[in-house]
């Protein structure tokens, strides 16, 4: 289940654009060109929030990362990742 500070950044099927949305939203934040500056705009609202998750769907529409952002993780895994 998602929290409300949640984001997620996939690519659109009817533009190619780089989606940068919030879950409990209906519409993206923001579109951008990239995949790397629509995570760099996701990553800023996380913080201006006061953190969350951020999930980044590869082409394929599957999640290629996961990070969480601003705020201590209560369970942190072994990050081999970052």
């Amino acid at each position: 289940m998602s929290k409300s500070n949640d984001r997620s950044v996939y690519r659109r099927k009817e533009d190619g654009l780089w989606a940068n949305k919030k879950d409990s939203a209906s519409k993206p934040a923001s579109l951008h060109n990239t995949q790397r500056e629509a995570e760099n705009a996701a990553r800023a609202n996380l913080l201006k929030q006061g953190g969350g998750e951020l999930k980044t769907m590869g082409l394929n529409g599957r999640i290629r990362s996961k990070d969480t952002i601003g705020k201590k993780d209560p369970f942190p895994p072994r990050d081999r990742e970052h």
